[in-house]
């Protein structure tokens, strides 16, 4: 049997952390009197009066840890709110884990009214001890006019108030974000939602409401739309909850997108239309001859014998598959955030269906080509917030450069990538050619090594670029994933650059204009040459300089006079693993990934470089536009700094200040506020994250500076 759940600490009630994320998307966990809810996740909805599965057994067998029901149905009916007023609605249920509840909205949308009152539901919600319960708002359907849906946005906005005020602090409210098919309305209508009361009161989860039409009529492009306008004013730390989406085939890209919450009762509702839930879609059983996907609700029964049974009994049965699909997609999906494949399982499932095939396009082309809107705002939020690096293979497909990482990686080193100052001869100045090595696979090192060191023996002031399925990357970047670890079959490696048109390929590096020399064959070193050494320590510090370039924002041309002594020690693979300044371990290229982990010292010297302390969170910004802002800073407030500078990590709630560029997965400081170095660490957040969130790790410390 499965244990009761406990209830969270009195002072985590409400509070929500990330405890691990791809981007956009993260696995969290939501602090309730009635356990610790993790997400993403789905609230089956359970109509109290037609169970088609018990919530005990939810709990028990499906490890549902919260539904939720509706306090509409229960108040009108008397043989439902007696008990449930009487006895609480986990005992009407027997349901032990997190119950919340919807308020009659949907009724209203459905039947044209509701007998009502904002502050009565509210207040009955809290009388049956829900542990989240939604206000009375007013549904935007997507048929409504402009003006038809600002009243309703601002009607719902104006019921936030006396609906919080009721709740009190017995119960946890959600704050639904309506806005129609307006991108702007529902930017506003989450702004407005988030506000804090005149008591200081929030909502704890924010749902976007309205959206079941467009799901019933696969308008899914319209869908997503709106989930990334809205998204675009809803603060970090709030859950963001899918009103009525249930179907797995949606969950993928919802969640990669930032969703949180899904509720459906669809697992029932096409269980008693006798059809069956998979991750691509919805089939019929009629005419099935075997399942085309199983469950163990449905091993050993054949489609003919489920036919047979009586609706009730095929209902349940069918009933219990689709919750099983429905949980087995979700834990796919939290896998998928943990290993970094988000974006891949939802271009997978993106092919299910035409209309979420060209939603899903819709949306990487919004990516690509970012604009001034609720939309691109969401989106650049998206891309900011995934980790550029990604250890282990990246599988390559039609959709590839459009993953939200690799635009950013890509972004990264179109804005802090520069062309060497000096080269591996003494000589300075600008450079002369440029090499793009095609047809080559990786590892480079190995590949093309004999081609690069001859190409620059003969001509010294050359930049070496290598063809990818990617575009050409610099040969400095050549051991970090993705480019160094795609997934393909061996001709992927074949003909990459266009040879009528190359200049257009690298102008993302500002190379376009000069001369440029495409090597297609590989070449053997002379061993002979006096120059070899020189070749490949200069190549070592071009690939030191360019990625604490990239990766720490650090200004190449201070890179390049801390490097000038620099030291490096190689593995068995002939990869730098040990990299000193004036004799003092300052990093190491990580052999997964071809990332930057940094020492103490190394820390130290980079902070050195760009000393001083970051804007405190609500002040008005004074930065400028910086190419080079110097290595992200954290500031923490003075009492955490006995613990983090003995190597605890830095906890959301007591960060006062970091840069805007701190990028989860990559390098930074911590620093008190008088901008002393206290640690060195990862974040796991970004910076508007660190301003809001209260509960959680903000910073993985890899060693603090009081040891």
């Amino acid at each position: 049997m499965r244990p009761e759940p406990e209830a969270c600490r009195a002072q985590d009630w409400g509070k929500f952390e990330i405890v691990g994320r791809d981007g956009a998307a993260r696995i969290g966990r939501l602090h309730t009197h009635h356990g610790v809810v993790s997400t993403p996740m789905l609230l089956p909805v359970v109509n109290p009066n037609l169970r088609t599965i018990e919530p005990r057994e939810m709990w028990e067998k499906y490890e549902v840890e919260a539904l939720i029901t509706n306090s509409y149905v229960i108040w009108k009916h008397e043989k439902l709110s007696i008990p449930a007023i009487k006895d609480g609605i986990h005992k009407l249920l027997d349901f032990p884990g997190a119950i919340v509840t919807d308020s009659g909205t949907f009724q209203s949308y459905v039947y044209g009214d509701v007998e009502v009152s904002p502050s009565e539901i509210v207040s009955f919600q809290r009388e049956i001890g829900v542990d989240v319960g939604t206000m009375l708002d007013v549904f935007g359907r997507p048929d409504m006019s402009r003006e038809e849906t600002e009243n309703a946005v601002d009607e719902t906005y104006s019921r936030v108030s006396e609906s919080l005020s009721e709740a009190g602090q017995e119960i946890l409210l959600n704050g639904p974000i309506q806005g129609g098919l307006y991108g702007d309305l529902r930017a506003r209508s989450a702004e407005l939602m988030s506000r804090e009361s005149e008591s200081g009161a929030t909502f704890a989860i924010h749902p976007i409401g309205g959206i079941v039409p467009l799901m019933e009529q696969q308008r899914y492009q319209e869908l997503f739309s709106i989930i990334l306008a809205a998204k675009s004013q809803i603060p970090p730390n709030k859950p963001i909850h899918m009103f009525g989406c249930g179907h797995p085939m949606l969950f993928p890209l919802s969640i990669a997108l930032g969703v949180d919450l899904f509720d459906s009762a669809a697992y029932a509702l096409f269980a008693r239309d006798d059809r069956i839930l998979t991750p691509e879609g919805t089939v019929k059983v009629q005419g099935l001859r075997e399942w085309p996907i199983t469950s163990e609700a449905l091993f050993g029964t054949s489609p003919s014998e489920v036919l047979s049974m009586s609706k009730d009994a095929r209902s349940e049965i069918l009933a219990r598959h689709n919750l099983e699909i429905t949980q087995t997609e979700l834990s796919r999906c939290r896998e998928a955030i943990r290993n970094g494949t988000i974006w891949k399982l939802a271009e997978i499932r993106s092919h299910a269906s035409p209309r979420l095939r060209e939603a899903f396009e819709w949306v990487i082309d919004q990516l690509e080509e970012l604009e001034e809107s609720e939309v691109g705002s969401s989106l650049l939020d998206i891309m900011a917030s995934t980790n550029p690096i990604r250890k282990g293979g990246e599988s390559v497909s039609d959709d590839l450069a459009s993953r939200p990482h690799i635009l950013h990686l890509m972004a990264l080193i179109s804005l802090r990538w520069r062309p060497p100052g000096s080269w591996w001869d003494g000589s300075t100045g600008p450079a002369d050619k440029v090499l793009i090595l095609d047809n080559f696979p990786p590892p480079w090192r190995e590949s093309s090594m004999g081609t690069i060191v001859n190409h620059l023996i003969e001509f010294p002031r050359t930049i070496v670029l290598i063809s990818t399925p990617l575009g050409p990357i610099p040969y400095s970047l050549e051991d970090v994933s993705p480019f160094c670890h795609l997934d393909g079959s061996d001709n992927i490696w074949d003909d990459q650059t266009d040879l009528i048109r190359p200049s257009d390929e690298i102008s993302y590096l500002g190379l376009e204009d000069l001369e440029i020399v495409i090597s297609k064959s590989s070449e053997t070193i002379d061993e002979s040459s006096s120059d070899i050494r020189k070749i490949r320590s200069w190549l070592d510090r071009c690939s030191v300089v360019d990625k604490l370039s990239v990766f720490c924002a650090t200004h190449p041309f201070k890179l390049c006079k801390i490097t000038d002594s620099m030291e490096s020690r190689r593995s068995n693979t002939d990869r730098m693993v040990n990299v000193s300044f004036d004799g003092v371990h300052a990093l190491s290229p990580r052999l997964k990934d071809g990332g930057i982990s940094l020492t103490a010292e190394g820390a130290r010297i980079l902070y050195s470089l760009n000393e001083g302390v970051p804007e405190p969170f609500g002040a008005a910004s004074t930065d400028e536009e910086n190419d080079f802002p110097g290595i992200p800073r954290v500031m923490i407030a003075e009492d955490a700094i006995p613990f983090v500078g003995n190597g605890r990590n830095v906890m959301h709630g007591y960060i006062t200040g970091a840069d805007s560029h701190v990028t989860p997965g990559q390098p930074c400081v911590v620093i008190s506020e008088k901008g002393e170095l206290v640690a060195h660490g990862v974040p796991t957040s970004t910076s508007s994250e660190m301003s809001c969130f209260n509960k959680g790790i903000a910073v993985k410390i890899r060693q603090g500076f009081l040891k």
